[in-house]
């Protein structure tokens, strides 16, 4: 099949499209290269997917209506997977701005190409923050999300509503998933886990919020991409429950998916688990915690596994292994 993937050098998005080729299809990659975190880790990614026959890309923003479409009608997408967004809870208290030009009218843009010219199968990426400081655990797809703590949060599920009125209005499968606290190779630098290494592996000390009193569901890459794939052939159609807690629309062929371990870990026990793999043990500031930031994340995987029989089950002492592994390889390469 031809794909249509946004955020083709980002974390997710490189995997994701590696896999896709491997898999014997066609991929276009989409991406605005943006300087959120060092674009040398991007452009390496990039250079990988270009080794690869059947892949092409375009730099772009999804902002800008006019590079998108023209990249849309290049790609003539079967199925597209849109992960191209302004990220991270943090940085959107410091550039708001950055999040509603990317990810509502980017996210506006690329409804209006799939309107145009509709693929068979819409999949777009939305987040755990949509559940805020929700305590009823573990987190369903049917839990209140109109509480959010941070305008990424906010952001990201106007872009599920915004989904389910084109899905409507048009006919067209879309398929949501919300991620939580993705890790692993290729992983974003400003993102806790890779943080937390390259600090311990300088000798520098990590900034431990909250005072280590948090759980957050680790999702291995890996589980991610495979659970993304096994859904691209399960597209939604109006009405129809695989099961009861199945939160397909009444009204449209849309659907909410969480993709996640299920298995909280403390924090503490991963900071420990990081120190056991890199053989070094890490210098912690304690802190408050953040603000926007939330104790708990846990996904509830039951619909994921209902839809493609499938549930992400990587232990986070595998994913770390592989993770200090890849670091330690990709440091010498840059030095």
């Amino acid at each position: 099949m031809r794909f249509f993937v946004t955020g083709s050098a980002g974390f997710i998005g490189f995997h994701l499209c590696r896999r896709l080729l491997a898999d014997g299809h066609f991929v276009d990659g989409f991406d605005a290269m943006t300087p959120y975190y060092d674009p040398a880790l991007k452009e390496r990614r990039l250079a990988l997917l270009a080794k690869t026959n059947g892949f092409r890309n375009t730099i772009g923003a999804l902002e800008d209506m006019a590079t998108l479409a023209t990249a849309w009608d290049t790609a003539r997408p079967d199925v597209v997977i849109h992960l191209a967004a302004q990220a991270g809870v943090r940085y959107s208290l410091e550039n708001p701005r950055a999040y509603i030009e990317s990810n509502l009218v980017g996210t506006f843009n690329l409804l209006e190409c799939a309107r145009a010219t509709p693929p068979r199968h819409l999949l777009m990426a939305s987040t755990s923050s949509v559940y805020g400081e929700s305590f009823d655990v573990p987190f369903h797809e049917t839990n209140q999300t109109d509480r959010p703590i941070t305008l990424y949060a906010a952001t990201k599920k106007s872009t599920e509503l915004m989904g389910h009125s084109y899905a409507h209005l048009w006919n067209l499968p879309t398929t949501m998933f919300r991620f939580f606290t993705v890790y692993g190779p290729w992983g974003r630098p400003d993102m806790a886990p890779q943080k937390f290494l390259e600090a311990i592996e300088a000798g520098r000390p990590i900034d431990v919020y909250n005072h280590g009193d948090m759980r957050r569901d680790f999702t291995y890459i890996d589980d991610l991409v495979e659970a993304i794939v096994r859904l691209v052939d399960r597209a939604p159609a109006t009405g129809a429950k695989v099961c009861e807690q199945d939160t397909i629309s009444p009204v449209a062929p849309f659907r909410v998916v969480n993709i996640g371990r299920g298995a909280p870990v403390q924090l503490m026990d991963f900071i420990a688990e990081l120190e056991r793999a890199a053989g070094k043990p890490a210098k912690r500031n304690y802190l408050p915690m953040q603000k926007g930031d939330v104790p708990v994340t846990f996904a509830n995987c039951d619909l994921l596994e209902a839809l493609t029989g499938y549930r992400p089950a990587t232990s986070i002492e595998t994913g770390i292994e592989a993770l200090v592994e890849w670091f330690r390889t990709y440091s010498r390469t840059t030095k």
